[in-house]
C-alpha cells in the first residue's frame, strides 16, 4: 500500500492534572525491551534514542491520545511530573503510558499535479 504507514504514539494521563500526554515511538521492540527492563532490573534497556521518534512530548488538553497536538511547556511538565527534563519525563511516561497504533491513510488525490488536467482527444 503505497504511502500507508503505522503511527505508534505512548498516551499518559496525568495524574496530577488529568492532562493527556503523549510521545512518539519509532521501535515498537525496543520500547518493549525499555518498558521490560523498567520492571525488571536484570534486562538491559536499549538507549531512548534508538526508539524515540523524537525528544518531543505533547499534550492534547485533555482530549485523549487522538486529540490535537502541541508541544508541551516546560510549566506543564514541572506541573504534571515535578520536572521538565526531556528525557526524565518521557521515562516516566513510557514506564506508567500505553501504546496506542494508529495508520496513517494511504494518501488520496492526484499523484502529479504538474501533469495537468487530461485533455479529452
Amino acid at each position: 500500500m503505497k504511502g500507508a504507514t503505522e503511527q505508534v504514539k505512548i498516551h499518559y494521563k496525568g495524574e496530577e492534572t488529568q492532562e493527556d500526554f503523549v510521545i512518539f515511538v519509532d521501535d515498537v521492540a525496543d520500547y518493549e525491551t525499555y518498558v521490560k527492563g523498567i520492571k525488571d532490573k536484570s534486562v538491559s534497556k536499549p538507549a531512548l534514542s534508538h526508539f524515540i521518534s523524537s525528544f518531543k512530548i505533547f499534550i492534547t488538553h485533555k482530549q485523549g491520545a487522538q486529540g490535537k497536538l502541541d508541544a508541551a511547556s516546560k510549566q506543564e511538565l514541572e506541573n504534571e511530573f515535578g520536572t521538565s527534563v526531556d528525557e526524565d519525563v518521557i521515562d516516566k511516561i513510557l514506564a506508567k503510558g500505553e501504546k496506542v497504533t494508529g495508520k496513517f491513510p494511504e494518501r488520496q488525490g492526484p499523484k502529479n499535479d504538474s501533469n495537468g488536467p487530461l485533455a479529452a482527444h
